[in-house]
């Protein structure tokens, strides 16, 4: 959805950051997607800046009726961003951006997630073993979705941890990180950029 500073454009909805949610518009603001060629790649200051604000513009834009936010949900949202810190229209071209690039809408996600407890599992994961952990997955989740539920016999379990450790994780260092991924939003978080950037 797009909204206005000032009361002019109508709403439009547009699906951005994982979930539907509004981009801001104001009168005369280029496109999106020239801002954001002509503004670069955003830094991780600005995806924090961003994902601070659409936490706020996410929640207002849940109680918009009709697909058209009101001058008060509008301003509302507007007031969330530019108290990120980020102008309206680099929030519109970093939005653009995020809905159009996987890495980058799984970067905006790490930058949302509350960090990992000091001194747990998930705050001693290295970016490298996040990577191998995400690889090892990829692997794994393919013999683990031929069981359908049924206990691995020896050979699929002799699989799992040659794929585990051709990772280059040992086994309990990788059972470790896949027991603290239940309960910590940054490393799963950390995990999928990973694996995001496998995909490239």
């Amino acid at each position: 959805m797009r909204f206005a500073t000032a009361a002019a454009p109508t709403a439009i909805l547009a699906a951005l950051f994982l979930t539907a949610a509004p981009a801001l518009a104001q009168d005369a603001a280029p496109a999106p997607a020239a801002a954001a060629a002509a503004d670069g790649e955003p830094t991780d200051a600005e995806l924090t800046q961003f994902a601070a604000a659409m936490k706020t513009v996410q929640s207002v834009a849940a109680t918009v009726q009709n697909g058209t936010p009101t001058e008060d949900q509008q301003a509302q949202m507007s007031a969330a961003v530019q108290n990120s810190g980020l102008a309206i229209e680099r929030f519109n071209a970093i939005s653009a951006a995020v809905s159009a690039d996987p890495v980058l809408q799984a970067r905006a996600a790490v930058a949302g997630a509350t960090p990992s407890a000091p001194g747990s599992v998930g705050a001693g994961v290295t970016d490298a073993e996040a990577g191998q952990f995400a690889a090892a997955m990829g692997e794994i989740s393919g013999i683990a979705r031929a069981l359908n539920g049924a206990q691995p016999n020896a050979e699929q379990q002799a699989q799992m941890a040659a794929a585990i450790q051709n990772s280059g994780l040992e086994v309990e260092r990788f059972n470790a990180i896949s027991a603290a991924t239940a309960q910590d939003e940054h490393l799963q978080a950390r995990i999928a950029l990973a694996q995001a950037r496998q995909g490239e």
